[in-house]
């Protein structure tokens, strides 16, 4: 395992007091079967990281960690956690699974997909969260709150029920539980989520695709400029650009079937949040995962779509921290 400090900042503290500064580190670690890397953000005074309460947040398809919010992470570490968020297989910088092809029809998997059915693909998210039960080992993690966005939200679903004593509480974000006859997304969802970025694209040519894809998928109560967009697009293309790994991922997604019977399994407290004007997994994705989980609280966020801007922050961070503490 390797690691070393990056930066340091000042946040504004649980109480409101100014000043708490949170330490961020990054580093890569290899588990079981592949390296991940991963930020880990926490707040001093001394002491024992280790000791401080995890929280671990989980991307969804086609995402780097640094999607996540830095100011979440930052807000969370204010508040006495230890944040780490990280890249799942076939994404930034952790392994790719290179060769590995997709086979068959894309139109077939999505039909069965559809009707909350699998398909035959190279891994599964079943596989995806055995990822993140090794990565919490070889950070010596015995429990953590868990965070997952999309499909990192069906990724927590999964680790929730398949290794309940590794849960402390889960919070999933615009995310599905991939049950037949949920309503699929808007045209202008799927041409941004398929659509290939132009022949033999320069890098400005790809940041400009992935800042109108992003564009796309934002809700109207929490629009971004344009340039803002430009420069996520930026910093995920420059730090790891691999579209064959999203192929996977997306396969993954579509291969794996009905999630509903695991989240039924749930036993962890858990809050599910979703956007009123999510594109690509409509409102109706989120109030089924919430139906689908024991006692769970399902959050809606008027105007928010399948976007994570700044300004929807500390509605976030509040009810991530509001499940952490029924927990």
């Amino acid at each position: 395992m390797t690691d070393r400090p990056t930066e340091t900042s000042e946040r504004t503290g649980p109480d409101g007091s100014p000043h708490t500064t949170v330490e961020q580190t990054e580093g890569i670690v290899r588990t079981r079967s592949i390296r991940v890397a991963y930020e880990e953000f926490v707040p001093p005074p001394g002491g024992n990281p280790d000791s401080r309460p995890p929280i671990v947040l989980i991307m969804g398809f086609g995402a780097q960690l640094i999607l996540w919010p830095t100011e979440l992470c930052e807000q969370l570490a204010a508040a006495g956690y230890r944040v780490i968020r990280y890249d799942n297989r076939d994404i930034g910088l952790s392994t790719k699974f290179e060769g590995m092809q997709v086979g068959g029809s894309f139109i077939a998997r999505l039909l069965r997909s559809q009707l909350g059915l699998a398909s035959e693909v190279p891994y599964t998210l079943h596989d995806m969260a055995a990822d993140a039960r090794n990565f919490l080992d070889a950070l010596r993690i015995e429990r953590a709150h868990l965070v997952g966005a999309s499909m990192g939200g069906m990724i927590t679903q999964l680790v929730a029920a398949t290794y309940p004593e590794r849960v402390a509480s889960a919070s999933i974000v615009f995310s599905s539980t991939n049950e037949r006859f949920l309503p699929p997304p808007t045209p202008a969802a799927i041409r941004a989520l398929l659509r290939p970025p132009p022949r033999n694209a320069t890098t400005e040519d790809l940041i400009e695709h992935s800042a109108r894809n992003f564009h796309m998928l934002g809700g109207p109560a929490f629009p971004r400029e344009h340039d803002e967009l430009r420069e996520l697009a930026r910093t995920q293309i420059e730090r790891s650009y691999y579209p064959q790994g999203m192929v996977r991922q997306l396969a993954a997604v579509l291969g794996s079937g009905s999630l509903r019977p695991y989240a039924a399994r749930i036993q962890a407290p858990t809050t599910v949040i979703h956007g009123t004007n999510d594109p690509l997994l409509k409102p109706a994705c989120g109030r089924a995962v919430a139906r689908a989980i024991p006692g769970s609280r399902l959050v809606m966020i008027d105007g928010m779509g399948h976007d994570l801007p700044t300004s929807v922050v500390p509605t976030l961070a509040d009810e991530i921290l509001a499940t952490i503490r029924t927990a």
